[in-house]
Order: C-alpha cells, then sequence, then structure tokens
C-alpha cells in the first residue's frame, strides 16, 4: 500500500518599522475514470523495500511555507527514514501557481478550486482533488498570513464570496471539509492559519482571527476521521493574538525567521509522520 501527504502555505509581505514584542521563546463532475486510475498504479509501484510501502507527501506551500521548508523538513525525514526503517517521501511545490490562478491561497481559492470546481482533474491549471488524491493518501494545506485580514462579518455568509469574514470561512470550510471525508482514503492535515505582527494587523482582525483559529481546532476538527490539524498558529503566537516578533523576520514582515523555521520544521516533520502511524488525534497538534 502507499500512503502520501500534500501541505499548502503562503503569503505576501507587508513593512512596517514597529516593534513591541521582545519575546525570545521557542524560536490546508467526475473526472476521467482511466485517467485516475493510471496515477493510482503509478503511486502503487513506489513501494518501500523494508516496510513494503511507500508514503508520499506533497507540500504545498507559498513563501512562509517555503521558509518553513527550508527550516530542514526534507532532512527531517530524510533522518527519519534512516532511524526507522520507514519510506516517507516528501516534496513541495507552489499552490495555486501565480498564473494563471492567481497568488491567493485563502478559505476562498481553496474551495473554489476543490469544491466549486473539484469535479475536474484540473481548474486553471491548478490540481484537484481528483487529482492530488490519485497521487497522494495525506494531503496538508495552509493560508498565508494575509488570511488574518478578517472584516466584521454581514450576517450573509457566503461561500461563493472571496470576501475574508468569519461567516464566509466558516462555510467555505465546512464545504471543503464534506469534500474532504468524500475521500476516505486520503489523509489531511490542515495548518491553523498564520497570524501577521503586531505592527501590520489591528487588534480587531486579530481577535477575529484568533476566534477563526480557535473554531478549527475545537469544532471543525473532529477526532476518528482523515482530516488533521497542525497547530503552527500556537507555535508562532505562543497564545497570543500576534505572530511573535522573536520568530518573525522583523516586525514589519510576517515571514517566519530563519531560526524559527529550524525549530518547527522539525515539530512540522513530527506531526506528519504521526498522522501516518495512527497518531495524529493522540499527540500535541503542534508536533512538539
Amino acid at each position: 500500500m502507499a500512503v502520501a501527504l500534500v501541505a499548502l502555505a503562503g503569503c505576501n509581505l507587508l513593512s512596517s518599522d514597529q516593534d513591541n514584542d521582545t519575546s525570545t521563546g521557542i524560536i490546508n463532475k467526475q473526472t476521467n475514470s482511466a485517467a485516475v486510475e493510471a496515477q493510482t498504479e503509478d503511486k502503487a509501484e513506489a513501494v518501500d523495500q523494508t516496510s513494503g510501502e511507500t508514503t508520499k507527501i506533497i507540500f504545498l506551500h507559498h513563501s512562509t511555507g517555503g521558509v518553513i521548508w527550508d527550516g530542514g523538513v526534507a532532512d527531517w525525514f530524510e533522518q527519519y527514514n534512516a532511524d526507522n526503517g520507514t519510506s516517507y517521501q516528501i516534496s513541495e511545490q507552489d499552490f495555486p501557481q501565480d498564473s494563471p490562478y492567481g497568488w491567493e491561497n485563502y478559505p476562498y481559492d481553496y474551495w473554489n478550486i476543490w469544491v466549486e470546481n473539484g469535479n475536474d482533474l484540473y481548474y486553471q491549471e491548478e490540481p484537484t482533488l481528483v487529482a492530488l488524491t490519485a497521487d497522494y493518501d495525506v494531503i496538508i494545506w495552509k493560508h498565508c498570513f494575509p488570511v488574518s485580514y478578517i472584516e466584521p462579518d454581514t450576517g450573509n455568509p457566503d461561500a461563493t464570496s472571496s470576501a475574508k469574514t468569519l461567516e464566509n470561512y466558516i462555510k467555505q470550510y465546512n464545504e471543503l471539509k464534506i469534500r474532504m471525508l468524500s475521500y476516505p482514503e486520503t489523509k489531511f492535515i490542515v495548518w491553523t492559519g498564520e497570524e501577521e505582527t503586531r505592527s501590520n494587523l489591528e487588534a480587531d482582525h486579530a481577535q477575529r482571527m484568533k476566534q477563526f483559529v480557535t473554531w478549527v481546532k475545537e469544532t471543525w476538527d473532529e477526532a476518528g476521521d482523515n482530516i488533521f490539524v497542525w497547530d503552527f498558529y500556537q507555535l508562532e503566537t505562543e497564545g497570543g493574538l500576534y505572530l511573535k516578533n522573536a520568530y518573525a523576520e522583523s516586525s514589519g514582515d510576517a515571514h517566519p525567521s530563519t531560526n524559527f523555521a529550524q525549530t518547527v520544521a522539525s515539530y512540522f516533520g513530527q506531526m506528519i509522520a504521526d498522522v501516518i502511524e495512527g497518531r495524529g488525534d493522540a499527540n500535541s497538534l503542534t508536533g512538539e
């Protein structure tokens, strides 16, 4: 049996001179059946010579995800395989691409690609879950820090709207959950959304972001299914409202610092291994 993982991340850069944080803590129509069958056969060919199975992992991301990746994710898996006799193969790519879809990876965009247009193999050259689940058995996805610019609700939640509101996020996530549950042989790992630095985000936006993350962890995520959450938000905020400046590239740049990325890359790797090995609901959401 082959097992595989997919992960998603990304972001844009804002700037500011303010730095109020001095903490020094630890640094997510039916397709052509023949195409799917062929992809599944290709996946099954990759068999681990030690354990009899290979886990294929794809990490879909933008710039923040790239920083964490460069913190040593691939090296972590190389060492884990050597120590444990496993064959977990991880790769990465940008998702969505800047063109033709556009550099947006927020709840609306995953809903748009995977739900609204998710019955084909590709939408605007981006793989849908039809394509991804044919090649991978676990899909990990996330948003970049502009996801935290959450505006007040209107009272009319609309999954088809790209407006960043809690009501829209919740509706989009619920529909994404239904779609993911329709692939029970695939495991999904969803990063909690990334937060901004204090200098780049108003307090009301930060409060709504914390509400969203709490909802994802305590309501949307359920034990016993094929969906798991990695709590990146807790790691970067340590329970506060903002990305700690000690963990950021700078007080005005919410990309992770190199030191923070090197620390949490191992937590990310451990969370993935826990999910593969059946401990996804039992161990820490941060992978520590």
